[in-house]
């Protein structure tokens, strides 16, 4: 067997080892490990790389924000700042058909702005909204299918873990990714709370309504949620206001979120312990991660896999649009089996030299960041697609008495909104691009 079908052939074992259950970090060092060795003929050259590829992977000075971020989100959690964001989103929307619906996606998009991971934002906001829905009378297709898409916007809008990673792995800059992700995470709150209200017309008896809140109940709710803006605004100012690096950013982020939960009184002791053993937990596995993906791509480096591939779509004379949309489709059925952060480290070194030589018009960085944004976009989409979309089930397992059927209709309305984003993102790069081309 050739060396590039080596390469090939590593796929159906590691889908076959995930699978089985396997953790994709081990799956990904096991087949590189062993690809490696059949490539080289020999273990001797990765046991002599193995030596330096380690502190390569971790030395990273980018890669130190993912547990600035990650420690953020938590203090943002215990600090009930899910809560308020709920509370102000529902005080201002809840009176309208499906407004309840419409503040959780609005409190799902503002507690991204300070967590930065799907699954927490979802399930974070699921514990706030889901009882309050209920009471509403909203159906449980529209509660759980709300929030699964909701909860997308965690790694969509700035700060970004996944973000942080696609930068490292394409070597772009960071603080321009996260503002070339503002305009694609605003505009997909607005499609959901648009699917809502299209979905409420259609099915009126799946949501309820609350009364008015009065003018004090809403002034009152707007100052709570001060602490989360304050947040952002101090992150995301500092990094291009020229204040501080990302990097600085995420500490600063992670320290304001930190103080206003000890002055909630929401952060004493024991939960300071439980943040801290939550993010060193969930870095160790992203940083396993990172380590297997590094392994694996060395092994498909030696194997020449996507040099040979990118070599073939020149040859063959593809149309451009015609390879992203295959791309884009494969990031969707990715999506249904594997988490976001190990599709984009197992998939980037492959896709983006492939694409990377093709013309869409646009310049080398102007085109990594906007593919960066559709494949982050695209990725999140594969997360609530059904029938395994991870979202899904996070979403259902917190709902035990909403049939999992339910969620799947749900959500579907959600999945039809971002197809149409999709392709007004691909259609359109300016729209992704046009912050970008006015700040820098």
């Amino acid at each position: 067997m050739s060396d590039v079908a080596l390469g090939g052939w590593s796929f159906a074992v590691l889908l076959l080892l995930i699978f089985l259950r396997m953790p994709i970090g081990l799956a990904m060092l096991l087949v590189g490990l062993v690809g490696n060795a059949l490539v080289n003929g020999s273990w001797t050259p990765l046991l002599a790389q193995l030596k330096s590829l380690t502190y390569e992977s971790f030395s990273s000075y980018s890669l130190s924000i993912v547990p600035l971020f990650l420690l953020m989100g938590q203090f943002a959690t215990r600090g009930g700042m899910s809560r308020q964001l709920f509370d102000a989103a529902a005080v201002l929307l809840g009176h309208r058909k499906g407004g309840v619906a419409m503040a959780a996606v609005g409190a799902c998009a503002g507690f991204g702005a300070i967590c930065g991971s799907s699954l927490a934002t979802a399930a974070t906001m699921a514990k706030v909204a889901i009882p309050e829905m209920r009471r509403f009378g909203y159906s449980g297709a529209l509660s759980t299918g709300c929030l699964a898409a909701g909860g997308t916007l965690g790694i969509l809008i700035p700060p970004s873990v996944i973000l942080v990673i696609y930068a490292i792995l394409t070597e772009q800059n960071i603080a321009k990714l996260f503002l070339a992700a503002v305009l694609p995470g605003l505009l997909a709150a607005l499609g959901y709370m648009l699917a809502i209200a299209i979905y409420v017309r259609l099915w009126p008896d799946a949501a309820g309504r609350r009364d008015k809140a009065d003018r004090e109940e809403r002034l009152a709710a707007l100052i709570a949620v001060w602490p989360v803006l304050a947040v952002f605004v101090a992150v995301i100012g500092g990094i291009y206001l020229g204040i501080f690096t990302p990097t600085e950013g995420a500490a600063v982020g992670a320290l304001g979120t930190g103080l206003i939960a000890l002055a909630t009184g929401a952060l004493g002791p024991r939960a300071l312990i439980d943040a801290l053993l939550e993010t060193a937990v969930a870095t160790a596995m992203i940083f396993f991660i990172v380590f297997g993906a590094a392994v694996f791509n060395t092994f498909l480096a030696f194997s020449q896999l996507p040099q040979e591939l990118a070599q073939s779509v020149m040859e063959a004379g593809l149309d451009p649009w015609t390879v992203l949309a295959a791309i884009l489709l494969c990031y969707l059925a990715f999506g249904c089996v594997m988490d976001s952060l190990s599709m984009i480290l197992l998939t980037i070194p492959i896709f983006f030299p492939l694409v990377s030589g093709l013309d869409f018009g646009l310049g080398p960085e102007e085109f990594a960041i906007w593919f960066g944004i559709l494949v982050l976009i695209v990725v999140e989409v594969g997360l609530i697609t059904p029938p395994v979309g991870m979202n899904l089930f996070v979403i259902n397992s917190l709902s035990e008495d909403v049939p999992m059927s339910a969620t799947f209709r749900g959500v579907i309305p959600f999945v039809a909104s971002d197809i149409l984003r999709i392709t007004i993102l691909v259609a359109f790069p300016s729209i992704t691009l046009v912050m970008l081309r006015i700040l820098y």
